[in-house]
This record gives structure tokens, sequence and C-alpha cells, in this order.
């Protein structure tokens, strides 16, 4: 984490440095995110993004684009509960809502004026994760038929990907964003869990920069 935060700030200042012209903003948005890996029926879950950047042009055509980001992230899975015949009687809902802050570092390259696109590799530290079971009946084992939990132990503090997306010029200032994120480490860190798991987010934000 310290080696790539360094990373970061020599890119910064090196290509401050150089740039014909930098431009600071924020920026927010909604998240469509999953959590891919070994699970039977996993699908997403709607979260928000929001944070700052900094675009720093180093030609007419290139920019260097490091953000510092809130993002909401995670899953939802159907858990099956079978009989002694191993049947499926019933399913019952689990949702993980973890939530991050993510820096990415983007290079974007314009195409035309107004359209650029983009790639870059993003770390994110984890600030919280949970985990919520619900059903409309009993649930087995320690389960109630709502109850949540803190799963933060078990997973990995660190997370690494890989973002690819495009940029819109609305105006002078305004600007959209679509992107996706390929998450790149397995973050399960269960001692006794062979799973592998790994985010996977698509965003689409609105940016101001002046």
């Amino acid at each position: 984490m310290k080696k790539y935060i360094f990373t970061a700030v020599i890119v910064f200042l090196f290509a401050s440095a150089n740039a014909q012209k930098v431009k600071f903003g924020a920026k927010a948005g909604f998240n469509l995110a999953n959590l891919t890996g070994d699970f039977a029926d996993s699908s997403t879950i709607t979260g928000f993004n929001a944070g700052i950047f900094a675009e720093i042009k180093i030609t007419d055509k290139f920019a260097i684009q490091p953000e510092l980001l809130f993002s909401t992230q995670g899953n939802k899975i159907k858990i099956p509960v079978y009989d002694n015949s191993s049947v499926i009687v019933y399913y019952y809902d689990g949702k993980k809502n973890l939530t991050y802050l993510n820096l990415p570092v983007i290079a974007k390259y314009y195409i035309i004026d107004k359209l650029s696109i983009e790639a870059g590799p993003q770390i994110g530290l984890l600030l919280g994760a949970k985990v919520k079971y619900s059903s409309d009946r009993a649930l087995p084992t320690l389960y109630t038929s709502k109850s949540e939990y803190d799963i933060k132990n078990d997973l990995k503090s660190i997370d690494f990907g890989l973002s690819f997306g495009a940029n819109y010029d609305v105006s002078k200032n305004l600007y959209l964003n679509f992107r996706y994120n390929l998450g790149l480490a397995n973050i399960n860190n269960e001692p006794m869990s062979s799973l592998n798991i790994k985010n996977k987010i698509f965003s689409l934000s609105l940016g101001y920069k002046y």
C-alpha cells in the first residue's frame, strides 16, 4: 500500500511539473457491483461512488488522472436449504455490503475533442464489510429471519484491480464517466476457506472539473 501511494505521488509530481494544465474536480455516481468467484448464485447490487480527482494534461491528447473515491460494493446470493433427501426445499437471501476507499490512477487518451478512453490500476482499502441474511421463515443454525454480521476480518484489507472506461465532456466543466473495474486480487481472508472472491464493478458517474 505504501509503495503504491509513493509511486502515485511521484507520478503526480512528475506529471504536474511537465503538464500543460491541471484541473481539479469532484465526481459522484452509481455502481453496479458483484463478487465473482465460487458462488453458485451471485447477482449485482446497486451502490454509489463519490470522491475527488486531478486531471493532469501531459499533451493535448494525453492526461493522467489520480482519484480518491469512496465506493460501496458487494453482491447478493441465494443460499439453498436442503431436506434429508438432498432436495432444495427453499432459499434464503444473503447480501454482502462492502465499503472501500479506492485510489485509481487513470491514463486518459482523447480520441476527439470531447471524447476520451481510459485505463489504469486501482488499489482499494477496505473500510467495512457486513453480510445480511433474510428469509420469510426461520433460518437454519445460528441465523434468525433477519440477521446481520460484521465480516471485515474475513476479507483482505487491500484490493487491487484494473479499470477501463470512457469519458464524454458534456460542457467545459461537466463530464460523464463510464467505467468497469476488474478485480485481480482474491480478497477472501478466511483461513479455512478456498473461495476465490474478486470485486467487479460497473460505474456511471458525473464529474465536475475546473
